[in-house]
């Protein structure tokens, strides 16, 4: 969460800064901040509105330099007000930005009172900066050394001095960060998307990273213990991002994104002719093989993706699946296994919980590692012995959509590569599988035409307070999506059953004012499906169906029927979350809300 741009340059850099922060917006926006460095002298400005206010003010009160810091934050520690808003400054000669938690804040704050260091907000980060400044004797990287080797936690941190008017150093610890390289200017950010057109030379850091950035310099130190080795870091070129922020006809990124699933559905599946385990490392042959069980990890979305691979692992593959939440996983005493391939499933490859979960696995003895993520340069994917990048592209609206379903057919891939390595694929399935993902793409565009019709139901649910979803089978966890889609961007108070519990709880709560959601793929569970819809219409709850061809389903008084194509068997998950994402795109726009920065939500869970 949160996001960092900060950079020294030849010119004005407050444009490029506030820039930088309105496409990390979508990563935090309880507030945001810039400060610079001009004439010897830091200057600030801060808000708990917009980026587009910042600017705003930057451009009235006249706010410019060379070098500067820039922040958009998610709160962790400290309400969304103007004191807990980065920069922090100490003095009014050092200047910090920081992502992430530190753990040990509270003796350090003890500490720093004792020293006469006033506190004005109630922050964690405010620590780091009067760290800082205790340290500083007019050698600002030297100062951040000796104040990353106090802290404990994650950060990724950006500091300026402003008796330092063309230096930046910044600090990484288990949260992104990168070094930006331009022609006579330099820059630090949290994500490279931050400065998309500015430069597309980038490094890396690494955790222990410290790195010293000037106009025409950047040198990058790394820790060793308590000393610190300045190091070299390969500069990857990354482009393509400018065209992925761009809105165009749409009035939402999520819009937008939803919209964007068959490409990037087609880019992820693209150059795969048949089931190979090479496509995802040179070590996944001897891995599949040996595998007994598979242990999926995920949050969120990511986690719902997990669930339906269980599904397709335990039917396809034959091999028995748990799947945990990652924040749960790493707190409880569980059995490990050698023999288990431990599979995380991350858009940004960041996301903190996952990540203690991955290290809580290793640190059990279960190196079989193998992570599906958006990003390649991830600390998950660096992290991992076997690894599949989906190619959902940028991914802003907040909700995830596109990453969800580009997450479902790489699973599906490897439920297939997993069966051949065992010899449980046999040529025709093989042959048929492929040829259904390669249409699905084409699918996908037929069901995203019913938009229309789903834009219908939309203001039907955006008077209402609470919403059910059923599913069955593979689909159950199709129907949790559903209900958190809509959660998060509505607000709207959505829970997803398995429809056979109806009876088992939920049932208590239908009746006239109740939108019931139904997920009904033309599968072995139908007949059983619609006795739970009957039991719906027997409470005069209001049914709203999905629907494939064939199913016999047709809208009468308290039903309403969306035609879905033919049945897609065990790849009929990716196509049935598509209505449930335009609905509650739907229902949150008839309804008013941010779509794309929902409250109290941010993109990149970077912190526990």
């Amino acid at each position: 969460m949160c996001g960092i741009v900060a950079g020294c340059s030849y010119r004005n850099i407050v444009p490029i800064l506030t820039e930088g922060l309105r496409r990390l917006e979508y990563r935090g926006y309880d507030s945001c901040g810039v400060a610079v460095v001009d004439e010897n002298r830091l200057k600030r400005a801060r808000t708990v509105s917009r980026v587009q206010d910042l600017i705003e003010q930057t451009e009235k009160n006249g706010i410019k330099g060379l070098s500067g810091i820039a922040h958009t934050r998610w709160a962790t520690h400290g309400a969304p007000e103007i004191c807990n808003t980065h920069p922090h400054f100490s003095h009014d000669q050092i200047a910090v930005v920081h992502n992430g938690i530190i753990e040990n804040y509270e003796p350090l704050r003890e500490e720093l009172k004792a020293k006469g260091y006033v506190f004005v907000s109630e922050t964690d980060t405010e620590v780091i900066v009067h760290l800082v400044h205790s340290y500083y004797e007019g050698d600002l990287l030297e100062a951040v050394k000796k104040t990353v080797l106090r802290l404990k936690g994650a950060y990724g941190i950006a500091v300026s001095c402003k008796d330092e008017l063309d230096r930046v150093i910044g600090a990484k610890m288990s949260a992104p960060l990168v070094v930006a390289l331009g022609d006579k200017e330099n820059f630090i950010a949290s994500d490279p998307l931050a400065l998309a057109g500015v430069t597309d030379c980038y490094i890396y850091l690494e955790d222990g990273d410290v790195a010293d950035i000037r106009p025409t310099s950047a040198q990058i130190w790394n820790r060793l213990g308590d000393e610190f080795v300045e190091i070299q870091r390969p500069v990857s070129v990354v482009q393509g991002f400018t065209s992925g922020i761009a809105l165009g006809p749409y009035t939402h990124y999520m819009q937008k994104e939803i919209f964007e699933q068959p490409q990037a559905l087609s880019d992820t599946l693209e150059g795969v002719q048949f089931v190979t385990s090479a496509i995802f490392g040179h070590e996944a042959k001897e891995i599949f093989q040996q595998i007994k069980r598979v242990l999926i990890i995920a949050c969120g979305t990511s986690y719902y993706a997990g669930l339906v691979a269980k599904y397709w692992l335990e039917a396809l593959a034959k091999v028995p699946c748990d799947v945990e939440i990652a924040s749960e996983y790493r707190y409880r005493e569980s059995v490990p296994d050698k023999d288990t391939l431990v599979l995380t499933i991350s858009q940004s490859g960041e996301t903190a919980d996952t990540l203690a979960a991955l290290e809580h696995a290793k640190s059990l003895g279960m190196d079989k590692t193998m992570t599906i993520c958006n990003v390649a340069t991830s600390a998950m994917v660096k992290q991992t012995r076997l690894h599949y990048i989906t190619r959902a592209g940028v991914e802003i609206g907040v909700a995830s959509t596109k990453a969800f379903t580009t997450q479902l057919a790489s699973l599906f891939l490897m439920t297939l590569a997993i069966a051949k390595e065992k010899g449980r694929l046999s040529a025709e399935a093989e042959e048929k599988l492929m040829a259904d993902m390669r249409h699905l793409p084409q699918a996908m565009h037929v069901v995203l035409e019913k938009e229309n019709e789903i834009k219908e139901w939309a203001s039907f649910f955006a008077s209402k307070n609470n919403a059910l979803f059923l599913g069955r089978g593979v689909h159950y966890p199709i129907a949790l999506e559903g209900a958190l889609k809509l959660k998060e961007i509505s607000y709207l108070h959505a829970e997803g059953y398995p429809a056979g519990e109806l009876k088992h709880g939920p049932l208590a709560l239908v009746d006239a004012e109740m939108p019931v959601v139904t997920v009904a793929p033309n599968d072995e569970l139908l007949e059983k499906l619609k006795s739970n819809m009957q039991e719906v219409r027997a409470r005069k709850g209001e049914l709203f169906v999905f629907c494939d061809q064939g199913t016999n389903i047709e809208s009468a008084p308290g039903i309403h029927v969306i035609k879905m194509p033919e049945n897609y068997g065990h790849l009929s998950p990716i196509l049935h979350v598509l209505p449930l994402q335009l609905l509650a795109y739907h229902t949150a726009v008839a309804k008013g809300t941010d779509v794309d920065k929902p409250r109290n939500l941010a993109k990149s869970v970077t912190t526990e």
